[in-house]
């Protein structure tokens, strides 16, 4: 009996990049750069949001801010099972659907009158359409459509990221200033739109979807691994990964530094840098420009930190990475404030500021293998609940000593520790792998 393989349909987009001399996977890169720069912006947003909604509604800095760290909490808490759900559904779907949660989340803001609706709208729908995309998204992508240049690809994504989360800012805050908060929002919209159109129009899930091996591969294009048989077994993967790398030091490590990670960017300085430029006389639009220049010295510091990745010890480089944002945290409260000393920090962190994304990959993928995407969405959530930690902290620090001072002090000495900690663990080559399920 004879059997026959079903033409694989290519497209006319995957055709035309492929006349070019153009791997498809650099097509779904740029796609994911852009889904995860605007839904970073999104995230971002809140950091522009909180004066206006206090003067709007008389709301208490601790408490905008607890809604905005359960949006944190999501983010992080989803990754893993935002993995699973791409396993399961397709780069695409998971995609578009994010999208369309964030936009929800957005839209419905517009008529928001009470503190509950904040946190039902930018801490739960928000916090899970953004969970549904997180770094998951590049770190998935890098690893099924790229075989050379990974640690580069994750890199640029990782920078998309933080890049988003920055440089929209200056534009939201003036549009804010000039327009309104409402506004500003609209702007969001606009993005999250766009993106969406990209999304369903040039993503695919898998090379092997439209016959092609990923980027720098050698041989034939591998079969993707079996879906879970049902849903239940969908939600249960993660469980299993994380049960199986809980009994490893090393995944303990990546998730107290990671935790670190976030508690020291998106929680403290996204969320609450131009509240605290504003407690020093510093107009809004000025301190988000100073974001968006974190945002740009970023992006070549997280490039730049996926080329070394490929090239010198990932623990070394945390080390390094996590020991210089310490100590430029704790030097901020020492400036007077200026243009000039601003300038210095934002340079100075913003080369910093996610460059541990890359190594703290690599480190991940080295040790676990197969479940690597899901345990990383695991050390992932914790870099969100550190974020979410940070975001209230520093709120109620503002709220109860009336300076945001003391959180950035606690989150520069959290940074030494966290340097000293990485440098700590073994090579992940000598540790025996964590066994990848059947």
């Amino acid at each position: 009996m004879s059997t026959t393989t079903a033409p694989v349909r290519i497209g006319a987009i995957p055709s035309f990049a492929a006349r070019r001399g153009v791997h498809y996977g650099w097509i779904v890169a740029g796609v994911t750069f852009l889904t995860m720069l605007v839904t970073a912006g999104a995230v971002g947003a809140p950091g522009v949001l909180i004066g206006p909604l206090q003067a709007e509604f008389g709301w208490a800095t601790s408490d905008i801010s607890s809604a905005f760290a359960i949006r944190l909490v999501l983010f992080g808490l989803l990754g893993p099972f935002a993995a699973a759900f791409m396993n399961r559904f397709g780069l695409r779907r998971v995609a578009a659907a994010a999208l369309t949660l964030i936009a929800a989340g957005v839209l419905g803001s517009f008529a928001m009158t009470t503190i509950w609706q904040l946190f039902l709208l930018w801490g739960v729908v928000v916090g899970f359409g953004t969970g549904l995309t997180a770094m998951v998204l590049g770190a998935t992508v890098a690893t099924r459509w790229f075989s050379a240049r990974r640690g580069l690809v994750v890199g640029l994504l990782t920078a998309s990221t933080a890049t988003g989360q920055l440089v929209f800012l200056p534009l939201l805050a003036s549009l804010t200033e000039r327009l309104g908060w409402r506004s500003a929002l609209c702007f969001v919209l606009v993005m999250l739109l766009i993106a969406a159109l990209a999304v369903l129009l040039l993503m695919r899930d898998r090379p092997s979807d439209i016959g092609l091996a990923p980027y720098g591969a050698t041989g034939p294009a591998s079969a993707p691994p079996a879906a879970p048989a049902t849903f239940k077994a969908m939600l249960a993967s993660p469980l299993v990964a994380l049960r199986e790398a809980a009994g490893s030091r090393i995944f303990w490590v990546l998730f107290g530094t990671f935790f670190v990670c976030g508690a020291s960017t998106n929680g403290l300085v996204q969320t609450h840098f131009v509240s605290l430029c504003g407690d020093f006389g510093m107009a809004p639009v000025a301190a988000a420009g100073m974001l968006a220049i974190i945002g740009i010295f970023d992006f070549a510091g997280t490039v730049g930190s996926g080329w070394l990745s490929d090239r010198f010890d990932s623990r070394k480089l945390l080390f390094w990475y996590y020991g210089l944002r310490g100590l430029s945290l704790i030097y901020l409260p020492f400036t007077s404030f200026s243009f000039y000393e601003l300038s210095i920090f934002a340079i100075f962190y913003g080369l910093d500021w996610v460059a541990t994304v890359p190594p703290t990959v690599k480190l991940a993928a080295d040790r676990f293998g197969e479940r690597a995407n899901l345990v990383f969405g695991w050390v992932f959530a914790g870099h969100q609940l550190g974020a979410a930690f940070a975001a209230w902290g520093a709120g109620f620090s503002r709220t109860a000593y009336q300076t945001y001072l003391p959180a950035f002090f606690i989150a520069g000495v959290l940074c030494l520790i966290a340097a000293l900690a990485i440098i700590t663990v073994r090579e992940p080559r000598e540790q025996a792998l964590v066994p990848a399920a059947a």
